[in-house]
């Protein structure tokens, strides 16, 4: 059985878990459309919300991705800020070397 962040992860709730299900076939290539969108923006980096407007997503739908890329190596935290759509500081990301990401 595949575990996060190669699955999508959920709360224990019955709502919760259905979506993860839902987003199951999806994930590995959200994933990648976040990552390479990503590596695209180079030391410049993006934050969830500017990789859901690159790629004319939901938010809510990139957001988690990019939690899972840290979790597998292939994005870190820049350290840099910036304003999100709520205008709050938001993280940064941007992609790790290749030879550091989990194979």
């Amino acid at each position: 059985m595949t575990s996060y962040p190669d699955a999508p992860g959920h709360r224990g709730i019955d709502t919760s878990m259905a979506a993860a299900d839902a987003l199951a076939p999806k994930l590995g290539r959200l994933q990648r459309m976040a990552e390479a969108a990503i590596r695209d923006a180079g030391d410049t980096g993006l934050t969830a919300d500017e990789v859901a407007a690159r790629l004319k997503m939901d938010r809510w739908s990139i957001q988690p991705r990019t939690s899972e890329l840290r979790r597998k190596g292939i994005i870190r935290d820049s350290g840099q800020r910036r304003r999100n759509i709520t205008g709050k500081d938001a993280i940064v990301w941007v992609a790790t070397p290749a030879e550091h990401a989990e194979s």
